[in-house]
Formats: structure tokens, sequence, C-alpha cells
């Protein structure tokens, strides 16, 4: 019999029977320290969703620098990412690129979208071509729609555009996650009280489970905003903890089957 579907999610087919049952997916249970609680998570249920790690926030010469902000504090997750990425790959923890992707007609884009890039008109907006290199900001192929330097996609990632602060709205990315059979989301990315925040709340009124990964986030934003995205996190949506805690947690996991 053929199989037809994601790994995650598929039937066996062929000309005389399908059998819808899907496969087995065995759980892959992983502890570890979180607030307000310690958490256990399935990693045969799970995703990260990696949001807006592009040249355009976290480049100098992308669009936030362009105005004058300030990037260098949006690389921190990149060092952490490459350490937790590539262990959950290995786990089969399928990874989700989230950026910002507009059409270059800005179709879809209302007067209240546009107006949060450029408040009077007059500055470099959405769509609009960076002064220093000609990319057009936060328009789908363009460099500054692009991962930023330090962090590389794998083959088998998966890659989603957004339009909004939430990646939750106008995307496909709620369709993707359910395929996937996802059930707890990993939450990494940029800014962390503005974009990750958004979709992390969206994600948590859909019904997932929300983990916040802090040592993988960053602000450009005053210190109190991130101080209030993770107070409201751990007490309205959902968890927060760091990227050690879950490679250690898969590590001893790791070491107690090769015991076995």
């Amino acid at each position: 019999m053929k199989q037809l579907g994601h790994p995650r999610n598929y039937w066996h087919v062929s000309p005389e029977r399908a059998d819808l049952c899907r496969g087995a997916h065995p759980p892959h249970p992983v502890s570890f320290a979180a607030e307000p609680q310690c958490l256990t998570i399935d990693l045969a249920r799970t995703a990260v969703v990696v949001v807006d790690m592009q040249n355009d926030f976290c480049s100098p010469d992308g669009w936030l620098g362009s105005i004058g902000i300030d990037t260098s504090p949006l690389l921190e997750p990149v060092a952490p990412l490459r350490r937790l990425l590539p262990a959950l790959r290995a786990a089969a923890v399928p990874v989700v690129w989230l950026n910002w992707g507009n059409r270059a007609d800005r179709m879809n884009l209302n007067p209240s979208v546009l107006h949060v890039y450029d408040p009077d008109g007059s500055g470099t907006g959405i769509g609009s071509p960076l002064p220093g290199n000609g990319s057009r900001v936060l328009e789908q192929g363009s460099w500054g729609a692009a991962l930023v330097d330090g962090l590389e996609a794998a083959p088998e990632d998966i890659h989603v555009d957004k339009f909004r602060m939430s990646g939750l709205w106008d995307t496909p990315l709620d369709s993707i996650l359910r395929n996937l059979g996802a059930q707890t989301l990993l939450f990494a990315g940029v800014n962390l009280d503005q974009c990750v925040m958004h979709t992390l709340q969206d994600a948590v009124c859909l019904g997932y489970d929300a983990v916040l990964l802090a040592d993988c986030c960053a602000t450009s934003s005053p210190a109190y905003c991130a101080e209030a995205a993770l107070y409201n996190i751990k007490q309205c949506y959902g968890f927060v903890a760091r990227s050690e805690g879950i490679l250690d947690a898969m590590a001893a996991a790791a070491g107690k089957d090769e015991e076995r």
C-alpha cells in the first residue's frame, strides 16, 4: 500500500483499499523546568514556530536599522536557535519559519496595518525600497524577508508568509499545524511583545498548548514591554521555558533509550 500524506498524518491506500487509521506515533515525552509549572510535553505532537528572524528586523541593513533602531538585541536568539533546532529536527519535531512576506501590490493590507510601518506616510513603509540596497520592506521574496545570517533552514523545514502581527490571520499556518498533528507549539523569534506574542495568543485561542522559549526570543521594545509579555503569557496563555531545559531533557531521554 502507498503512504498518502505527511509522515505525521497519513493514510495507506491501494487500488482496493484505503486505511484511514494513520501511522502509529509512539509518544516521545520530555520533562523540563518552566513557569508557572514544570512541563512534560510529547515531542511527537510538538512543533516549533520561529517568528520573524528575518533581515528586515534583525540585520542592521534591514528596515528597523534604516529607521535608526538598534537591531543587535534581535540577534540574541540566533545562538540558542542554532543549538536547539538541529536537536528538534533530529527528534522529528517540525520547524516552521513564520516571516513577514507581503504581496508586492499590498492588496491584502489595510491602512491600519500600513500605518504601523509608516505612521505619517513620509517614511520607508511596507513595500518601499530600502535606501541602502533597494530591498522592498517585508515583501515576499525580498532580501528583507529572508532569514538573517546565522540561521539556515533545512530542506524539510516549513515556510509560512504572514501579513499581520499574528501569523494565524489570513495564512495557512493553522491548517499546516493541524496536518502535522501538532498540539504543543514552542515559540521563538522577534519581537517578543509583538508578533511572537500575538501569534501565541491566537494559537491558544485556537486550542494549541503554547510554550514560549524566553532565551530564543528578543525585542527592540523597552524592557518593560518584554516583562509584561512574559507576565501575561505565564498568567493567561501558557508557559515560559528556556531552550537549554529542553535540550537537557532530550539528552536525558536519549540516554535512557540507549540503556534499554
